[in-house]
């Protein structure tokens, strides 16, 4: 039976430490979320600076969240513009107990959507997992369209999507059609594409009080929509604030601030400001009686 995708993901952050992974961080970061309820983490997404890691940092931080929740599930980013560069870290990569890839279109070429089928069907080919289409085109230059979705949907290797085109009529088809697990990718999103049938959410907020993130779910699908509906509204400010600079970078500021990583970035990527960090630390401080 294909592993469902569903629930609320966490596509991990990369702690460092003087420029080099910290490790015990992300393993005590990967435990904590693993505790918190989450349905499974992710490993080099976007949020996880995967795009200034090397091939071998990706790896090592894989086997790092591995070993620190052995048995949980895990899945892995994967992306690239070479693509026999991508079927050998896919090799890598499957030679891992994980349960699915997170696959992004290639970025910057700015492919046609019958350039966009081929890559990822070669990749569906090859791989001996689930795959997660990653729709992201403020990322990667290109929009996936429905006609190109629905034609991935149909190979048995693609099964879910994280949804962060920003088109609520595709969100809406995709849901219908019930051949993907929709999985909100825009956090602001969560509410909305699960109470319209969304199977969740892969949300870089979540690192921040991921019981409230596991709890929403929970009473979204118990049909508890005003509970729901009134936590959600105690999240968002929240939510809004670890997207108000370039993520990853106030997640990581509320990290450090509750005492799990080290507030550092690899370059170019920089802190968040301060204003940011003070109002965020500022909600943290506020849920903070929400949870109590």
């Amino acid at each position: 039976m294909t592993f469902r995708f569903q629930g609320i993901w966490v596509p991990l952050i990369t702690p460092f430490h003087q420029g080099l992974i910290d490790f015990s961080a992300l393993q005590k970061l990967a435990r904590h979320l693993r505790e918190a309820g989450v349905d499974g983490l992710i490993v080099c997404g976007s949020t996880g600076e995967a795009a200034a890691l090397s091939d071998a940092e990706q790896l090592q931080a894989l086997d790092s969240v591995i070993e620190a929740v052995p048995g949980f599930p895990v899945a892995m980013g994967l992306c690239g513009n070479n693509l026999d560069d991508v079927h050998a870290r896919l090799v890598e990569i499957q030679q891992r107990e994980i349960v699915g890839l997170l696959v992004t279109a290639p970025y910057y070429i700015r492919p046609s959507q019958q350039g966009v089928c081929s890559y990822f069907e070669s990749i569906a080919n090859a791989a001996k997992i689930p795959l997660i289409l990653y729709n992201i085109p403020y990322r990667t230059g290109v929009a996936m369209t429905l006609e190109t979705i629905r034609r991935l949907a149909q190979h048995p290797n693609v099964v879910a999507i994280k949804d962060c085109g920003g088109d609520a009529n595709l969100t809406a088809q995709l849901v219908i059609d019930g051949e993907l697990s929709v999985m909100a990718g825009e956090d602001v999103q969560i509410f909305s594409t699960m109470c319209f049938g969304g199977a969740g959410a892969i949300a870089a907020s979540a690192h921040l009080y991921p019981e409230l993130f596991v709890k929403l779910v929970k009473w979204i699908g118990d049909d508890k929509l005003h509970q729901a509906r009134e936590l959600f509204h105690q999240l968002l400010p929240m939510i809004q604030l670890v997207f108000a600079d370039a993520n990853p970078a106030p997640v990581k500021a509320a990290l450090a601030h509750l005492g799990f990583v080290q507030n550092e970035l690899r370059e170019p990527m920089q802190r968040a400001s301060e204003q940011v960090v003070e109002k965020l630390i500022a909600e943290l401080d506020r849920l903070q009686k929400v949870v109590n």
